[in-house]
């Protein structure tokens, strides 16, 4: 199984409140990461990508609970 997967399907299992807080998390250290960027700080690069590509997954995963939620309240 890739990485991308397992860390896919971790973020699945997660409740919506613990995903809001991962998002929120995951925002703070891609700021974090860019402000060290600015200032010559950040000694890895990639790990701006693995955080913006989280973040992406876990928008998306937070985006289809609430189209569930919706359709099934009509």
């Amino acid at each position: 199984m890739k990485v991308s997967t397992k860390r896919f399907t971790e973020l699945k299992n997660l409740s919506k409140d613990e995903l809001t807080t991962k998002i929120r998390e995951t925002e703070a250290a891609l700021f974090d990461n860019k402000m060290k960027r600015v200032t010559g700080q950040l000694a890895d690069a990639s790990t701006m990508w693995k955080l913006r590509k989280d973040l992406a997954r876990m928008k998306m995963l937070a985006g289809q609970s609430a189209q569930k939620q919706t359709a099934g309240g009509k």
